[in-house]
């Protein structure tokens, strides 16, 4: 009953309203009874999680860890795979999702926050209406860094404004193209992108090659996780977090905030819808059409699965930060970024073309 009037159920929550004993043991049958048919239609079935990234890099990581134990969790216990379906900055998994994915609670998509954010920020067409998803949950918030190889030729983020580094990227959309172009173009940054990488597992090799100096736009837990010993053994540098709080580690030991180089309070406000994006870093999808009670167990299984002790231990052995973000969370914040005023979203759109800098 409080499922059909939501009203009813906040003031329930809030001790406004006490049932009549003989409701209650309606109410527990029928969520019973709702909890028995997402059962019944799960067991033996399979979830695929559609990850928007190359095996190997960090959504691809928290992908696997989620689907060991987001099963158990599920009513019905169906079977959970991953499969990769890269490309487009995750877009081309977003718009899986979003068009011929089957619209049943079996088809989830691990993206990039660029794929919810691009109606906002780019002229090029996507098929996903970002506003329509269903949002699951987020795996954890992330903050993104700027860092470069020891022997680059800056030792600061103040000395990207006068000497050029050669930066890796992936595809328009993806942080790791999107983030330092929007640097270049607001700040007045010297950053100049090589693209074609598939994701950061291909720029970090890059940089490990030699072929490019450094990247902007990948998460301090992807560091963390991939190349433990790059930052302590002094082999990387990291120059700056593209955040607006940072992260308490790096605050620690001074990285500076690239938005505490904004000149101007629009400049700051056309970077903090940017880094919004870092809030819902690695957000979970579920295409438009899912039926509710399907919704609300996989709501309640992804935070379960996060917050298993057995899948703490495992991402504290990887390296994982987990701090999950409920899927109503996730789907009012979205809602919020695309209530601003357009005049700041044109405005960030037009920070993301690329002009490589002049010599």
């Amino acid at each position: 009953m409080t499922r059909r009037f939501p009203y009813l159920r906040a003031l329930v929550a809030a001790g406004s309203v006490v049932l009549p004993s003989l409701m209650l043991p309606a109410m527990a049958a029928a969520q019973g009874a709702e909890r028995d048919a997402v059962a019944q239609f799960y067991r033996g079935r399979t979830v695929s999680i559609y990850v928007g990234s190359p095996v190997g890099g960090g959504y691809d990581g928290y992908a696997r860890l989620l689907a060991r134990y987001f099963g158990k969790h599920i009513p019905g216990n169906p079977t959970v795979l991953v499969q990769n379906m890269p490309g487009a900055g995750s877009n081309k998994a977003a718009g899986f999702i979003y068009g011929p994915a089957p619209r049943d609670g079996t088809a989830i998509g691990a993206i990039q926050p660029g794929a919810i954010t691009a109606p906002l920020l780019s002229d090029q067409p996507v098929q996903q209406d970002p506003r329509k998803f269903i949002y699951l949950g987020n795996a954890n918030s992330d903050v993104y860094l700027c860092f470069v190889r020891s022997d680059a030729p800056v030792k600061s983020f103040a000395e990207v404004f006068t000497h050029e580094v050669l930066l890796g990227a992936s595809a328009e959309g993806a942080t790791l193209r999107d983030l330092p172009v929007m640097l270049d173009n607001v700040l007045g940054t010297k950053f100049r992108m090589v693209t074609g990488y598939a994701g950061s597992h291909d720029v970090t090799l890059a940089i490990e090659k030699g072929e490019v100096q450094g990247m902007c736009g990948m998460g301090w837990v992807s560091i963390s996780m991939e190349h433990p010993d790059w930052v302590p053994s002094g082999k990387m540098r990291v120059l700056a977090q593209e955040d607006l709080k940072g992260h308490p580690d790096l605050n620690r030991m001074g990285v500076p905030l690239t938005v505490s180089f904004a000149k101007t309070e629009e400049d700051r406000q056309v970077m903090g819808l940017i880094y919004s994006q870092n809030i819902f870093g690695r957000p979970y999808v579920l295409p438009p059409g899912v039926p509710g009670d399907r919704v609300a167990a996989l709501r309640t299984a992804f935070l379960s699965a996060f917050n298993d002790p057995d899948l703490r231990a495992d991402a504290e052995r990887m390296r994982f930060e987990v701090s999950p973000l409920s899927g109503e969370d996730l789907q009012a914040l979205i809602a919020r970024i695309y209530a601003l005023p357009a005049r700041i979203s044109e405005r960030a759109k037009a920070s993301l073309i690329y002009k490589p800098p002049a010599n």
